[in-house]
């Protein structure tokens, strides 16, 4: 019925957000089995299904490994493509590297940029510890199709995030 609400508002997409709450492998995999299940479907619904991260799945480790490392080894590209969350880069981990070495296999990105001196403080794009321009070039590599710019509350950086996708 979720398919069917998203195709009479003309979604073009359906992204699943939250942690996997996994302790092991085998976790991992029968959460990526369920996602591969439901990207089916939605596929067969005309729609594209998507995963977004948060830092969890990257500061979750399972034998000193992300578990996002591990979902992109188990998830089926053709039926689930990934929202990939920039904020992952105060856990150390930039999406221009994921999109180089998973080429074509993400749809979206939600935009954030942090200060040089306190990573949990969001700053103008362009202003903060994201290289944008290699972020853009490497998208191209992941496939992005659309990009959203994350505001968490002040609206001055919003409007300045703006104002830097418009000049970039």
């Amino acid at each position: 019925e979720r398919i069917e609400f998203a195709n009479q508002l003309g979604l073009k997409c359906m992204v699943c957000s939250g942690g996997l709450g996994a302790k092991t492998e085998d976790e991992v995999k029968q959460r990526c089995d369920q996602m591969n299940h439901v990207g089916e479907m939605v596929k067969k619904g005309g729609m594209i299904a998507g995963y977004h991260n948060h830092n969890g799945e990257f500061d979750e480790k399972i034998d000193a490994r992300p578990q996002y490392d591990i979902m992109l080894e188990h998830l089926d590209s053709s039926l689930v493509k990934m929202q990939f969350q920039v904020a992952a880069i105060t856990s150390g981990y930039k999406a221009q590297d994921y999109f180089r070495k998973f080429p074509g296999r993400f749809i979206s990105a939600h935009l954030q940029d942090f200060s040089p001196t306190d990573n949990k403080k969001q700053v103008v794009m362009g202003t903060g510890i994201v290289d944008w321009k290699d972020f853009f070039a490497a998208a191209k590599v992941g496939g992005l199709k659309y990009v959203f710019v994350e505001m968490e509350s002040d609206p001055t950086i919003m409007q300045g995030c703006a104002d830097y996708l418009k000049n970039f």
